[in-house]
């Protein structure tokens, strides 16, 4: 049975404890590979060698540093096929959905960023015939990279691009509920010639790895995706260290459907913003508010839609929800069930375990969910639960809408659909989002900043703003 390794140094080592922690496959409910558990000597070392190699990667003319990530892209390409089957395997999603989305985005991040920083322009600003001031911009120094387990390699590499790009070094540690692409990751740096120390990854748990990054002293940056819990400790930890922080935690995101949208794309699209990979994505539209003379129409259609979708093998084309990532994720999705029964709810569809035949006997698999009949206020309706699970409610008025889409601690994502532009306008204008789609979802332009208000984030990656974390800006003044 293979055992993963860290990456620490330009080499693949074992973890110091010489211990290791069980990955298992969230369809199969079995073991399938061992990962390192990694603690404080690991990270220690992995900042070390990140801190000895920043001096000569932040030196590098860009040209070659951009050539090393773009090289590193075309790795991923070549490897398309292996790595959507580790990733499905590891996260129990749809292998095809891997194939499409997960990893040629990982390939589109490592681009996007590489050419990105050779177009960073400095500023400057001329005090008449007094003085010139310019600003320019230098790497912060070693980052901190802690990503999730819903998109392992997507987001694995949307942080770690613009910070190798900007010229930082990273300690990086990917979930350790799905370690296997960022392993693999590792061999494509090694294989593409990217520098002993520059990309680090350490291996194992939160409160052992991710902590101990938090808390070293020589990562004066971090930035975690993951959960809203998490992210209070992490901010808590980094806070009175002064360090630098991008924080994308959770969402529960409205989908606002008025009755004079193109009633099919918006059907189609909410039915994916709901359930694609099983719920497991922070964007997914998991409440929907339908205007009310559209909403028993919408209602009757979108069940009849969610219980068509097949449920199954990871591995089978055909397979539109493959496996929640681990049995403990899957009580807690269906333990929502059971609250929302308790809140007054209607199980429209969905709501139970699915049994799979074959190989995936023993899998952790759940039928996508439609609740109705909830109020706005409840628990269902205002906590995360990242699983197959969509309330649907009715609204009469924009106002309330407004007032509805607004109700929750978190603000990261938005969905609006209308034909009339006025009122989308208008609407965006109010909601508390930091991501709002107008007639689609999932549109993204990686040149643009991505991230939450409220509970949903600080700080904002992608594009620019990604480049400018990772980077510290300093004014020189010059005097005439």
């Amino acid at each position: 049975m293979q055992q993963i390794s860290n990456y620490i140094n330009g080499q693949l080592v074992p973890p110091l404890s010489g211990n290791y922690l069980e990955n298992l496959n969230p369809a199969e409910g079995k073991v399938y590979s061992f990962l390192p558990d990694s603690d404080e000597r690991d990270v220690e070392a992995a900042a070390v060698a990140a801190q000895a190699a920043f001096l000569s990667w932040s030196q590098m003319p860009l040209a070659k540093r951009a050539a090393i990530l773009l090289k590193i892209a075309d790795l991923i390409d070549r490897d398309l096929e292996g790595l959507a089957l580790a990733e499905s395997v590891d996260q129990g999603k749809p292998v095809k959905l891997a194939k499409s989305v997960d990893i040629p985005r990982a390939s589109a991040n490592m681009r996007f960023f590489a050419t990105a920083s050779m177009h960073v322009a400095a500023e400057s600003h001329l005090m008449e015939d007094e003085a010139i001031n310019y600003t320019t911009r230098t790497p912060v120094g070693v980052a901190g990279c802690i990503s999730p387990w819903n998109l392992p390699l997507y987001l694995f590499t949307w942080k770690i691009a613009p910070a190798l790009a900007s010229g930082c070094t990273v300690v990086a540690k990917p979930s350790e509920l799905t370690p296997m692409t960022a392993f693999l990751f590792s061999k494509l740096c090694m294989e593409a010639g990217l520098p002993s120390g520059v990309l680090n990854i350490v291996h194992g748990l939160g409160k052992k790895v991710g902590q101990a990054i938090v808390e070293h002293p020589m990562i004066p940056a971090i930035s975690f995706t993951g959960g809203t819990v998490t992210g209070k400790t992490i901010a808590a930890t980094a806070a009175p260290m002064f360090k630098k922080l991008s924080l994308e935690l959770g969402g529960k995101n409205p989908n606002i459907i008025f009755a004079d949208c193109d009633f099919e794309e918006a059907l189609s699209t909410s039915i994916n913003s709901s359930f694609s990979n099983q719920g497991e994505i922070c964007l997914c539209g998991s409440r929907i508010l339908v205007e009310r003379s559209l909403y028993d129409r919408f209602v009757s259609e979108f069940v009849k839609r969610t219980r068509a979708l097949a449920v199954g093998d990871p591995l089978n084309e055909a397979t539109r929800l493959g496996a929640l990532v681990s049995e403990g994720h899957m009580q807690k999705v269906l333990s929502y069930i059971e609250l929302a029964k308790q809140e007054g709810g209607t199980i429209a569809c969905g709501g139970e375990r699915v049994k799979v035949d074959g190989r995936c006997a023993s899998g952790y698999f759940v039928a996508p969910i439609v609740i109705t009949a909830l109020p706005q206020s409840c628990r269902t309706n205002q906590e995360e639960i990242f699983g197959p699970v969509v309330t649907i409610m009715p609204f009469d008025a924009e106002e309330e809408v407004i007032a509805y889409a607004n109700s929750t601690a978190y603000g990261l994502s938005a969905t609006i659909w209308t034909n009339n532009l006025k009122r989308a306008h208008r609407v965006a204008h109010h909601l508390k989002s930091g991501i709002i789609w107008i007639n689609c979802w999932l549109l993204r332009d990686l040149r643009t900043p991505f991230g939450g208000m409220k509970q949903s984030g600080v700080g904002r990656e992608g594009g620019w703003e990604a480049m400018r974390f990772f980077t510290e800006a300093k004014n020189v003044c010059v005097k005439l």
